[in-house]
């Protein structure tokens, strides 16, 4: 049952991330591509009636994490309590931002939201890859200091950053050279996932721009991959160890490269969804490569003294996981209807839409 749930909860988060992340995507573009308010209209309609049914997708997770892995969940929100909260307040000035807007128009007022909507999305995207980086490096478990833990042995508490900012100090932070180059990975993704929706979504002028911009993106996305690749080995010694013992999970790296290398032809598309769906699969792949890297460990430790942990030793008692299937059931069919009747209301372009006009 742990491998069940965890599946589940990984489906959901990869979920997210695709859908979610061209809501990010989409405030990065607005930040630094739109220049007139036609733009900035355009870009707004393409994600205003999805956003915040999409944002459900992490409440969703953080309910499964509770229910079928608690002691992770323990762990993860006291360790990474401050990030946290920083997401939840980038979020909230996202969300105000979008809908604050057109409640009064005067420029000085749009400006203001516009730019609390481009900047958080900015950073939530930054935040998201360096927590998938913070989860591939593992954190100092126990809080071990000389040899001796100053915590029990699966809690932590990470700052935002050390003096050293380097992955490999006795003392981590959330932020250092390498999970920031993985923040850096998330930005530039989301951003070439968001414009790709952008286009997928409207026949704006903006679009002929924003097929450039993922094309010439491709290329820095394409490099800072090997790089991450590269220096992968100075964090994890045997990196593609679950890879040569599994040979099928090469699916994974395959739907990675696959969608990253689609993208390249971004600019010759003639159906303006391919573009959204080798977006989707890079994000997809890259996600499912990474967590098959490290799997069953959900969140490595970095010292000797406390061991890893894993699906097997934070998941919930085997009855309650039993019991969660059949209501997992019901909701997978609940949101299976309404992901249906919205995406089918929504269908087509989203020029004509208005959304947060008042």
């Amino acid at each position: 049952m742990e491998l069940f749930w965890y599946i589940v909860l990984m489906t959901m988060l990869a979920v997210y991330v695709i859908l979610d992340g061209y809501d990010f995507g989409a405030g990065i573009i607005h930040l630094f591509f739109a220049k007139t308010e036609k733009d900035k209209k355009a870009i707004t309609n393409a994600i205003g009636p999805f956003w915040d049914a999409n944002e459900v997708w992490l409440i969703a997770s953080g309910g499964v994490l509770f229910f079928a892995f608690p002691t992770l969940y323990a762990s993860s929100f006291s360790g990474f309590y401050l990030p946290l909260i920083m997401i939840l307040w980038l979020l909230i000035f996202r969300a105000i931002g979008l809908e604050l807007r057109g409640q009064i128009h005067n420029k000085m007022w749009e400006s203001i939201w516009d730019k609390a909507f481009g900047i958080s999305s900015l950073l939530l995207a930054l935040f998201f890859g360096v927590a998938l980086g913070n989860i591939v490096r593992g954190v100092n478990l126990g809080n071990v200091v000389d040899g001796i833990s100053t915590y029990e042995g699966h809690y932590f508490f990470l700052p935002l950053w050390n003096p050293t900012f380097s992955p490999q100090a006795e003392q981590l932070g959330i932020i250092d050279w390498f999970t920031l180059l993985l923040g850096i990975v998330g930005v530039v993704a989301l951003t070439i996932h968001g414009a790709n929706w952008i286009i997928f979504k409207t026949n704006s002028d903006i679009n002929e721009k924003l097929k450039k911009v993922a094309f010439n993106l491709n290329f820095v996305l394409l490099a800072l991959v090997i790089v991450s690749l590269l220096v992968w080995h100075v964090i994890e010694p045997k990196p593609f160890h679950n890879f040569i013992e599994n040979p099928w999970l090469w699916i994974f790296p395959i739907i990675t490269f696959t969608g990253l290398f689609g993208l390249f032809k971004v600019k010759s598309f003639q159906k303006h969804g391919r573009g959204f769906l080798f977006s989707s699969l890079f994000l997809l792949g890259g996600l499912a490569s990474t967590v098959a890297s490290i799997f069953p460990k959900v969140l490595p430790s970095t010292n000797i003294i406390n061991p890893d942990l894993t699906i097997y030793n934070v998941a919930a008692h085997e009855y309650g996981l039993s019991v969660g299937v059949y209501w997992f059931v019901i909701a997978v069919v609940l949101v299976a209807i309404y992901m249906i009747i919205q995406y089918r209301v929504f269908k087509g372009k989203m020029d004509d839409v208005g959304y947060g006009e008042h």
